[in-house]
């Protein structure tokens, strides 16, 4: 069986129906495996969903104080920046191109170290690299771990039913969930503490960078605004966590047939370029699927990508030493189609 196929771990309704077709869940079937998973005490290779959604919770506290004691405006305009834009580019420049599709690489550890770092610790690497390449070989098929065809449930709450990986891999596979996530900079497990908490991480070291994250960025944030500032935006941080879940059912049109001419070009699933996702976080996701490894989305002159941006500047400055950019196949293949015709 091909290692996608089987790297991630099936939910107890299955990827496909007897028939063969994408299994459609009930949202009761989808609750029932969402909190199974979630139960630490029935196993503790549950820690990881677990540990994720502990940190949503965690951040509901400061929302509460944000909204009921330090709502101003401008405390709402910081949280609007740094919940919107700011999360959703970081989650776009690290999870996105480099964790999975490694789109452009660090000068050295160090600024990986920052990059990773650079906004309030929320999404596990673990959970989102290995099934983001699934996603990709799979995209809007049965097996796809979060198939906006299934309903928003089904991908709302994909991150704890379809993201994990299997607790069962042969040595073979797990060294290939390594090689997939090691420029990461996330120590692996060895294959006895994988046998042991089903994950690549461990969860002792994921809790230490977790805590030392989140001392770190209150301190901050409370030396620049006080509490008022820091509540806020880790009250933010809480709204971009609910609502990241929320993209791929919207990026692939809920499931439905939506591409436009002139606006999406990859037709081989049903993703679609977005405004407001481009804009704030250059998720232009049909260019995306068009191009995985490009570093860069925003290929039109109106599809801004903040994060390339970024990873412009960071080449320009010598903390990214190589990227991918496929613009100028993009316009050679969709803008200058006779270009491309003329060639031998």
């Amino acid at each position: 069986m091909p290692f996608l196929d089987h790297v991630l771990q099936p939910p107890a309704y299955g990827w496909k129906d007897p028939s063969g077709a994408l299994s459609r869940p009930t949202s009761a079937q989808i609750a029932g495996e969402f909190f199974t998973r979630l139960n630490i005490f029935r196993s503790r290779k549950n820690w990881l969903p677990f540990f994720s959604w502990l940190k949503v919770l965690f951040l509901v506290p400061f929302f509460v104080l944000f909204l009921f004691n330090f709502l101003h405006w401008w405390t709402f305009l910081a949280a609007f920046v740094y919940g919107m834009i700011i999360m959703g580019t970081h989650g776009t420049i690290w999870h996105h191109r480099y964790c999975t599709h490694g789109a452009f690489r660090f000068r050295n550890r160090f600024w990986r170290f920052i990059t990773q770092n650079l906004t309030i610790n929320v999404i596990p690497e673990e959970i989102y690299v290995i099934s983001h390449h699934v996603h990709h070989a799979k995209s809007d098929q049965p097996g796809d771990p979060y198939n906006a065809q299934a309903g928003f449930l089904y991908c709302f709450l994909a991150d704890v039913n379809h993201q994990p990986i299997a607790k069962d891999l042969a040595a073979e596979d797990y060294n290939r969930v390594k090689q997939l996530m090691k420029h990461t900079g996330v120590k692996a497990n060895t294959f006895v503490q994988y046998q042991r908490w089903g994950s690549y991480a461990h969860p002792g070291r994921a809790m230490l960078s977790w805590l030392l994250n989140w001392s770190f960025w209150y301190l901050v944030f409370y030396l620049i605004g006080g509490h008022a500032l820091a509540c806020s935006l880790f009250g933010a941080a809480g709204i971009w966590a609910v609502g990241v879940r929320t993209f791929n059912y919207d990026g692939h049109a809920k499931g439905q047939d939506r591409q436009r001419e002139d606006i999406d070009y990859n037709h081989h699933d049903r993703s679609v370029n977005q405004l407001w996702p481009g804009l704030v976080a250059g998720e232009w996701h049909n260019n995306h699927h068009l191009y995985p490894k490009s570093a860069r989305s925003g290929f039109k002159p109106y599809q801004l990508d903040l994060a390339w941006c970024f990873i412009w500047t960071m080449r320009q400055i010598g903390v990214v030493t190589h990227y991918r950019d496929y613009k100028k196949q993009f316009c050679k293949r969709y803008l200058n189609p006779s270009d491309e015709q003329a060639k031998p």
